[in-house]
């Protein structure tokens, strides 16, 4: 009997791949997705990579109801939670959106968890969580700083629920922060899809690359590092797919150390917002068309993780090179 794990937000970017590595690992998958930043046409995509069609329910989680009617039907052995706003600069401008959507959501799901008896939640963290640590790189003890965003509040306090909820309901998490996801299937049938201007370096550097944007704005040139622009872990979505697969693995296995674990996903590495546009250039041979503006509010100097935790207790570390991940970006935007 396949277990069968429910994947909220499982059409957006870091779950649709996280859908088809559950699959391709033998599980059963249903996804949980409003749309809200996500296309319905992935659910085929997903579909063509696998050979198996998910099955599909459009539920807004901040609708009790439909969640807790969902929950009461559906069987599931596990959530892995995805669904959340997850843009920093339009979590500065709209916090009330962002608190209302990503707690009440999380909540939402947590009680129909508590009511059906399920035990096991991967929860969808974020390097956010530490503000400006102190020192790089940054391991799983570092302190939870002021959040820089609301956006980084909310993934503190998903964080914070959770260590009560497993307290009280005898319940199995493990949170994943990670780092900057980047890239796309090496099919190139799904990756990163923002609606509107996006957020994130990548999808802007590939939107400009292809025409649609007319220049790429790098916030800041006087950051304290190696070329003045920040620095960030750009960790390739498949390897962050993999750790999801290898983090739900060992709580149905009962592995798990403590009720709440915490891991860093990661490469380890730090680059440069120029790194990753030159690298971008080199190895897809184009010439980008960007300009240096001032900082953006909400951004932090520089973050990359200590991977080392997940090496040890998941078995899991990253594979793929930034090199490989710029590719799979272009592939992806060409095909769009």
């Amino acid at each position: 009997m396949n277990k069968k794990i429910l994947v909220t937000g499982g059409l957006g970017y870091i779950g649709s791949h996280t859908v088809v590595a559950l699959q391709q690992s033998g599980y059963e998958v249903v996804i949980i997705d409003d749309l809200s930043n996500s296309e319905l046409f992935v659910l085929d995509r997903i579909s063509e990579i696998t050979g198996i069609q998910p099955d599909f329910h459009p539920i807004d989680l901040k609708e009790t109801e439909a969640v807790n009617d969902f929950f009461e039907t559906a069987k599931i052995d596990g959530v892995i939670h995805f669904a959340a706003h997850k843009a920093v600069g339009e979590s500065v401008e709209k916090p009330l959106m962002y608190f209302r959507n990503n707690i009440l959501g999380l909540v939402n799901v947590l009680e129909a968890m508590k009511k059906n008896s399920i035990d096991n939640f991967i929860f969808s963290s974020s390097c956010t969580v530490y503000g400006q640590a102190d020192k790089m790189p940054i391991d799983e003890n570092a302190p939870i700083k002021k959040a820089e965003s609301p956006y980084a509040k909310t993934k503190q306090m998903g964080e914070e629920i959770l260590e009560d909820f497993v307290s009280a309901y005898d319940k199995n998490v493990i949170s994943l922060r990670y780092f900057n996801p980047v890239g796309a299937h090496p099919s190139a049938l799904i990756g990163e899809l923002p609606k509107g201007i996006p957020n994130n370096l990548v999808p802007f550097v590939t939107q400009t690359a292809a025409g649609i944007r007319e220049q790429l704005s790098v916030f800041g040139d006087d950051y304290p590092t190696r070329d003045g622009t920040a620095i960030r872990d750009y960790i390739y979505v498949c390897d962050l797919a993999d750790a999801h697969v290898k983090a739900l693995n060992r709580l149905l296995e009962k592995k798990n150390s403590e009720p709440l674990e915490v891991f860093n996903l990661g490469t380890g590495v730090g680059s440069t917002v120029l790194e990753v546009i030159k690298t971008f250039e080199k190895v897809n041979g184009l010439n980008l068309n960007y300009r240096i503006v001032g900082r953006r509010a909400g951004d932090i100097t520089e973050a990359f993780a200590d991977n080392r935790k997940a090496a040890r207790e998941l078995g899991w570390e990253p594979k793929t090179s930034l090199d490989e991940s710029m590719r799979t970006a272009w592939e992806w935007q060409k095909t769009l």
